[in-house]
């Protein structure tokens, strides 16, 4: 079996949430279609909302504290990432959009990602359009194909059978397609020699 690691990023404001239900099961889908493909997914949850007050203080100071190092590591290592986030405002709401913008440059170029939204209606489905697929085509990320939009009326009996569950499973077979295809992540650290001392010596 390949080993990879799937990490999702949850930024609902309540607890319980919508957004993290919604999070849970596409994590639970794509960890049986990767297993239907010989991969076995090592998923591990970011909640942002833990996290606002170091993502806050990241952006004032320009430092990570360590639950947001952590959580800024496990993504940089990544094979693959879920991201769900309520609508607010007809768009991302404003600490999914801090958690990116105090990631280091480059960490999700081509990195396979899974977009997801939740909001009261079905009117802002289109946020996945519209918000989500520009930013993180500007972070230059590997977006699915499929993204999986939730409003009120799609939980219960929905939720089980219904055109939210068929979204979830097709959003999830492509997630574990394209981690089965990919080799596993790598960490470039910036702070690596790219010479050894002595040809660095003899280049002077």
């Amino acid at each position: 079996m390949k080993q990879r690691t799937l990490v999702v990023i949850s930024s609902g404001l309540s607890q319980p949430s919508s957004t993290r239900l919604l999070a849970d099961q596409l994590a639970a889908s794509a960890l049986g279609a990767a297993a239907r493909l010989g991969v076995t997914l090592d998923v591990q949850v970011v909640e942002l909302r833990d996290l606002a007050h170091e993502i806050t203080d990241n952006m004032l100071t320009g430092f990570a504290k360590p639950a947001l190092k952590q959580a800024q590591d496990s993504v940089a290592a990544a094979d693959a990432l879920i991201v769900v986030t309520p609508v607010f405002s007809a768009s991302y709401s404003g600490l999914f959009k801090s958690f990116f913008d105090v990631l280091e440059q480059d960490v999700l170029a081509d990195k396979p990602v899974m977009m997801a939204a939740t909001a009261g209606t079905a009117r802002h489905s289109l946020v996945l359009e519209h918000a989500l697929r520009p930013l993180f085509a500007y972070l230059r990320a590997a977006i699915l194909p499929t993204s999986v939009f939730a409003a009120s009326d799609d939980w219960g009996a929905n939720s089980v059978e219904g055109p939210l569950r068929d979204r979830i499973e097709r959003a999830a077979t492509e997630l574990a397609r394209e981690v089965e295809r990919r080799e596993p992540a790598t960490v470039t650290d910036p702070f690596a020699l790219t010479e050894n001392f002595e040809d660095m010596i003899k280049n002077l």
